[in-house]
Parts: structure tokens; sequence; C-alpha cells
């Protein structure tokens, strides 16, 4: 049964930084894309970043460029987000996602497995 997994959430100051995991089971993490989404009170889900290990390639939305990093370890099956130079605006629930790599039409498709959600939240 294929799983996703997140962790690594918390409460952070501004300007800090948080490690997200996403451990998978039941599934081989280069067959899949994996996406990181978020969603803040009250607002839609927003997909944030992905990630294509068989394909070497990554995305991010414009609001984490430069400050997120996304990146697979195929070894561990897990995934990987880190999150600098946070600020009150990223604070939301973190998923985690996958979709099988032939059926991947970008971050605003359909995603097919989610994980529970990690909180994170920026706060001083």
């Amino acid at each position: 049964q294929l799983q996703l997994v997140e962790s690594g959430g918390g409460l952070v100051q501004p300007g800090g930084s948080l490690r997200l995991s996403c451990a998978a089971s039941g599934f081989t993490l280069s067959d899949y894309i994996i996406g990181w989404f978020r969603q803040a009170p009250g607002k839609e889900r927003e997909g944030v970043s992905c990630i294509s290990s068989s394909g070497g390639w990554t995305t991010y939305v414009n609001s984490v460029k430069g400050r997120f990093t996304i990146s697979g370890d195929n070894a561990k099956n897990t995934v990987y987000l880190q999150m600098n130079s946070l600020n009150p605006e990223d604070t939301a629930v973190y998923f985690c996602a996958a979709v099988y790599k032939m059926s991947y039409k970008g971050l605003s498709g359909d995603w097919h497995y989610w994980g529970q959600g990690t909180q994170v939240t920026v706060s001083s």
C-alpha cells in the first residue's frame, strides 16, 4: 500500500529554517513525481515544489524560489524540502503528494496520493 508520511514541521522564528521530510513506502520513488503543497487557514491549497528523481528536474512556485530547495534520496525513499528565510506568510500545513510520472500534469494537476500533513508556524 502506497503511503506518504511527512515530518519536520514546527515553530520557527522569522528568518529561520526548517527541513521537512516525506517518507514514501509501497512504491519506488523514481517512478513518481513527488510534490510539496501547503494550505494556510482560510486559503486554498497551494503547490510549492515538486521533483522528479528519474528525470532530474525540480520546479518551484515563485514565492519560494531561492528560499526553498527540494531534494530526494532514492536509497531512503524520502524527499526533503529545505526551507530557509522563512516568513510568517509561509505558515501553513505542509503536505507531500505523489503522482505516477506518466500522469504528471504540473503542480495544479491531479495528485493521487497524499500524506497527512505537518504544521509549519513562523512566528516571533
